[in-house]
């Protein structure tokens, strides 16, 4: 009997199921499942608001100090800590990644205008979507750079990405007219991103030389004359490099760190980085006593005319 009624009660369903419009059967399936944006489709909802994302990361990052601290594992604190940056500034990196398939896209359907209103419409999709991602890396970067400050806040040190460029595009939006113009605006947005307007200053020093006060100094006192200034160095991970960079993220100062290519260049690494460091024409090198590399950069700053700033160290 049991039986019966399932059965008679799945063919009504079946019947009733079949017996629905298009139109029907889409509604029932909104109201069951809500509606969910496609990847392609611009979304015209608002971004988090600024005091929104400030109160809720320094929660998640209080939340998580006080969960380790005093315990067995505040020892891991740090290393979570930066992971939970890095996450934001991987997804930031994924999305700018998005915005290079947009650009392709755009150019493609560039190429194939025909006048048509197929054609315009699909263009002005994607410009569309390409001012969405942009706004989101954006976000995505304001909200990694905060969390970078609450880094530093806890641990005591700066947040830097294990490879890569921490770039931030937040005053460089590519929000144009047409698609022409958002390419051109993207494009030249990157370039100031990665490369910083202002006068270049090369530094050098060794992994021995550890006087901060007088590096400080010094950086400080190039720094008052050129308040707008970019610093060069070679993105050691210790000595004077390290001191150099630090005074850099103290100071809000753009840097680029010139690392060695080991991979292909081998012994001759360094050398071929102190080339490429001034291929890019500093106006001045700071040096700080270091070993034969830092004197090698020094002499071909001064075969090519490019002042050539020594300091030394005060020894006790």
């Amino acid at each position: 009997m049991n039986d019966e009624i399932a059965s008679q009660s799945f063919d009504t369903f079946a019947l009733d199921h079949e017996s629905q419009s298009p139109s029907s059967h889409l509604l029932d399936e909104l109201a069951l499942h809500g509606y969910r944006r496609l990847e392609d489709e611009p979304d015209t909802r608002p971004l988090p608001s600024s005091d929104d994302a400030f109160l809720a990361l320094e929660a998640a990052i209080e939340a998580l100090s006080g969960l380790f601290r005093e315990t067995r594992l505040e020892a891991d604190l740090p290393d979570l800590l930066w992971s939970f940056v890095n996450l934001f500034h991987r997804k930031a990196d994924r999305i700018d990644r998005d915005l290079d398939d947009n650009e392709t896209a755009q150019r493609r359907r560039q190429a194939e205008q025909d006048g048509s209103e197929i054609r315009s419409v699909e263009l002005e999709r994607l410009i569309a979507q390409g001012l969405t991602l942009t706004e989101r890396r954006n976000a995505f970067e304001f909200f990694r750079d905060h969390l970078a400050e609450l880094y530093a806040t806890e641990t005591g040190s700066a947040w830097r990405p294990r490879s890569g460029s921490k770039v931030n595009h937040r005053a460089l939006t590519a929000a144009m007219i047409d698609s022409r113009d958002f390419l051109n605006a993207k494009k030249l947005a990157e370039t100031q991103a990665l490369l910083p307007p202002g006068p270049r200053i090369a530094f050098a020093g060794g992994v021995d030389c550890n006087d901060h006060q007088r590096i400080w100094s010094a950086l400080d006192k190039v720094h008052a004359k050129h308040p707008d200034m970019v610093i060069f160095h070679g993105g050691g991970a210790k000595g004077a490099e390290r001191i150099a960079s630090c005074w850099a993220d103290n100071r809000k100062v753009p840097q680029v760190a010139f690392k060695p290519d080991w991979s292909h260049h081998k012994n001759a690494a360094p050398f071929k980085r102190n080339d490429v460091m001034l291929e890019s024409l500093p106006i001045g090198v700071i040096v700080f006593p270091g070993s034969g590399i830092v004197e090698n950069l020094a002499d071909k700053a001064r075969k090519m005319g490019i002042p050539v700033w020594r300091f030394d160290t005060i020894r006790a």
